[in-house]
């Protein structure tokens, strides 16, 4: 069994056919997926498939690369929404699983880093105020996450996504309480930092991910990702690490299960 730690479920083309693509990742082994969400325009609807399907969960938040649409009024809706998804009461959601995306991104043009901090430093207050994971991303801010991280430990971890940074790196974000998202990007042969990165780290620290429709793996690109290609990133981590593929299959997917909540 595997799970998709990071699937944005709620876009083209899975859109068109959710229960054909659930279908589809099930054949291969692919029993759950989480959902991040960008921004206020796509909480109802990640909210909304996750009750649709049993295996889909989904997370709040407000994503750096669409800082542009976000506003203090975006995370004083979002506080709002977590009291009440996240809280105790009667609308308590368990599909509810974590706080992201969100996180830094200094490589969107004329960035306002000022806001992403300021954004990204109440996300992870709220995510420690509901006991909720994070789903971090983060380009071009490595220093600068590492810092914000420091003043605000993650109480109920998370997982950097998207990793493909050096192993001295992965390390730091390991020993802040964070997992490493594992994607399509091992799939390269010509990705030697971040396969000897995830070959070199303890098989604890790592869950899978798709990024789709985004991050194609090695053979199909120019098409979107699919949450059933996340067997050709287990095929390619199997490849790199020392253990047999039912170890790395067992404990990514109990990692991913523990870290989120998941009944599956």
């Amino acid at each position: 069994m595997m799970i998709d730690s990071h699937c944005h479920f709620d876009f083209a083309p899975f859109d068109a056919d959710p229960a054909g693509y659930l279908a589809k990742a099930r054949q291969v082994g692919v029993e759950a997926l989480v959902i991040p969400s960008v921004g206020e325009r796509n909480w109802q609807a990640v909210q909304a498939l996750s009750h649709q399907f049993d295996s889909v969960y989904y997370a709040l938040g407000l994503h750096p690369f669409f800082s542009a649409e976000h506003s203090e009024a975006s995370l004083a809706s979002l506080a709002e929404r977590l009291a009440q998804v996240a809280g105790e009461g009667a609308q308590h959601d368990r599909k509810c699983v974590a706080v992201g995306e969100c996180g830094l991104d200094f490589a969107i043009a004329q960035a306002d880093r000022d806001q992403q901090l300021a954004l990204l430093q109440q996300q992870l207050i709220l995510a420690n105020t509901y006991r909720l994971p994070v789903i971090l991303h983060c380009r071009k801010a490595f220093p600068e996450l590492v810092a914000l991280l420091k003043q605000h430990p993650p109480i109920a971890g998370g997982v950097y996504h998207g990793f493909s940074g050096s192993l001295a790196q992965a390390e730091q974000v390991v020993a802040l309480g964070l997992k490493i998202g594992v994607g399509g990007t091992i799939t390269y042969p010509r990705a030697n930092k971040t396969r000897n990165t995830v070959a070199a780290l303890p098989l604890e620290a790592l869950v899978l991910e798709t990024d789709a429709p985004d991050m194609p793996v090695a053979g199909h690109q120019g098409e979107p990702n699919r949450p059933d290609r996340l067997c050709h990133v287990m095929q390619s981590l199997v490849a790199l690490r020392s253990e047999s593929a039912q170890e790395i299959e067992s404990v990514t997917c109990l990692t991913t299960t523990e870290l989120f909540g998941l009944s599956v």
